[in-house]
């Protein structure tokens, strides 16, 4: 067997698209299916998993969280998605370079691309089928935003499952983590994978490095620079 394969995860909001706007009224449409009232605020969402932002949402409109309930609103925002599908490739856009990127690290046989995501799975294959970009990633292996509440669970959720599909170990020395925001920088540090972040988001270089990012980028804009970055980092 040759050197093992860089499983590379990517977030998708702000990383690798911007939606602006179109995720609070998706929670919005799903809040008002499930509660039966409107919902007058929702919480952050920057680095956060659907699990905890559905759940601290309900309780600022102190409504009681249960499975149950938890279980209805991922049915509510799911069916909420289909209705703005539309809307994320009109008001929303690939980032810069973003596609050179996943095209690239595509052709690479020693590079297996999936998503590390606060999104919950619907939602993250809708996003990316929304741009074109579903063919570049292996949803499969992924980690995703109802699997658990923290982040952090999510990296070695997403390496285990890409162990047992590809017969691999997935360790923090072959897996790159690829996000904007310190809640993501965080997650792979806590995880167990390299950090490669991207001031794409509404934080700066330096609140990222304050996070403990090893590596910032500005943007994936250069796709030769990015690739490096990546491909480097499992060999730090």
């Amino acid at each position: 067997m040759g050197s093992p394969r860089t499983l590379v995860l990517w977030d998708i909001d702000h990383t690798l698209v911007s939606i602006d706007g179109v995720g609070r009224d998706i929670y919005a449409e799903a809040f008002q299916v499930v509660t039966g009232q409107p919902m007058r605020q929702v919480a952050a969402m920057a680095g956060r998993t659907d699990w905890a932002i559905t759940a601290e949402t309900l309780r600022m409109h102190d409504v009681e969280v249960s499975e149950e309930l938890l279980s209805s609103f991922v049915a509510a925002l799911a069916e909420a998605f289909v209705v703005y599908e539309a809307e994320i490739s009109q008001r929303g856009r690939v980032l810069a370079g973003v596609r050179e990127v996943l095209d690239v690290l595509a052709g690479r046989a020693d590079v297996i691309q999936s998503l590390l995501t606060g999104n919950m799975e619907p939602l993250a294959i809708g996003k990316l089928r929304a741009f074109e970009l579903e063919g570049f990633v292996d949803f499969e292996v992924g980690a995703y935003g109802m699997d658990h509440e923290d982040r952090a669970v999510l990296v070695g959720l997403a390496q285990e499952r890409a162990a047992r599909k590809y017969e691999e170990s997935f360790t923090a020395r072959n897996t790159v983590l690829v996000g904007d925001t310190p809640n993501d920088v965080l997650a792979g540090l806590e995880g167990g994978a390299r950090v490669v972040a991207v001031a794409t988001g509404s934080s700066d270089v330096q609140a990222l490095k304050e996070a403990g990012a090893e590596l910032v980028l500005e943007d994936l804009a250069d796709t030769a620079a990015v690739v490096r970055a990546l491909l480097g980092a499992s060999d730090l």
